[in-house]
Formats: C-alpha cells, sequence, structure tokens
C-alpha cells in the first residue's frame, strides 16, 4: 500500500508541505505586507542581495471571495457569448481539418466557425435558459488575500529581518 499523495507535491514546487499553523507562522513571520506587491518586492530585494529566497514563503491570510458583477445576462447575451466562444472552437477545428485538405483552406476555416458560431449561440442560449433566471447576471470572480506574511524557513528569519532591515524596508524592532 502506498501513501497518499500531497496535493504540494509535484507541479506545484514543494517538496515538502508547507506549514501554516499559527505558532510557526509567528515565530517565523519576517514581515507582514497588506498587498502582494509589497511582499514580492521584499523577496526580491533580499534575492538581489543574495539571500537563500527559497527558504521564504510568502501566505496570504484572511481570505476573500470577490465577485464583481459585470452586466445583465439575457438570453441573447448568452448566446451572444456561446457565439463568440464557438466561433473560436470553429476555427480551430476548420484549421485543423484546413490543414489536411486539398480543397480552399480559407473556405473550411470559414465554415468551421460558422458552425462553431451556430453551435456556441444554441447552448448559450439553451443554458441560460435553462436556469430559469436564477442567475440573470453576468461576473468575474477573484480571491484576494487582505495580509500577506513573509515567512522564513529552516532557521532563515533573522537573517531576513536584517536583509530587509538594511534595505529600508523593515522598521527596526522597538
Amino acid at each position: 500500500m502506498t501513501a497518499p499523495s500531497s496535493p504540494f507535491t509535484g507541479l506545484t514546487g514543494f517538496t515538502t508541505p508547507p506549514r501554516l499553523d499559527a505558532a510557526y507562522t509567528a515565530w517565523n513571520t519576517v514581515a507582514s505586507y497588506d498587498d502582494y506587491e509589497s511582499a514580492q518586492r521584499a523577496v526580491d530585494r533580499l534575492s538581489d542581495d543574495g539571500f537563500p529566497v527559497e527558504q521564504l514563503d510568502i501566505i496570504g491570510s484572511d481570505l476573500r471571495l470577490v465577485e464583481r458583477v459585470t452586466g445583465r445576462l439575457t438570453k441573447g447575451r448568452a448566446a451572444a457569448a456561446g457565439a463568440a466562444s464557438g466561433a473560436w472552437f470553429g476555427l480551430l477545428m476548420g484549421f485543423l481539418f484546413g490543414i489536411f485538405s486539398s480543397g480552399s483552406w480559407f473556405g473550411v476555416l470559414i465554415v468551421g466557425a460558422l458552425i462553431g458560431a451556430a453551435w456556441g449561440a444554441a447552448f448559450g442560449f439553451l443554458g441560460h435558459a435553462a436556469t430559469r433566471g436564477a442567475r440573470d447576471f453576468a461576473s468575474a470572480r477573484t480571491i484576494v488575500a487582505m495580509r500577506y506574511d513573509l515567512v522564513a524557513r529552516n532557521g532563515y528569519v533573522d537573517a531576513a529581518k536584517s536583509g530587509l532591515q538594511q534595505a529600508g524596508l523593515l522598521r527596526p524592532a522597538a
């Protein structure tokens, strides 16, 4: 029997899962920032100064889901959005068929886009109609953190604090 795989191995670049318990984070926090760009700037400065940045984590805390309503979603708009995405898919299929056809390559491309747009419009219209008005708006979602902590691992917290203080990116402790 094999151990279950961790979501932190493989493509993410984590060889071990990050420690996120409050005590570990409190003792190893180098600095806290209100925005990601400031935390990134601090890591970049430490990197420029030769600090082993592979010993650092930027941890976003107090996550919020923000959904920005972008407009009304009518059956017509749903059909138009479906037609647009269907046209792109149709263009891709037309391109692939056009490569291997001996006829008019451009004609196959246009027919693919038209067929894709028609099917996309139909699915967009029917998909929105199936909701029966339960969601008549379009939106974009994102997750934002309210605070970003720069956390050092393996005993590097004091060296990271010192490096940021020398760079003027961290106030000296009182």
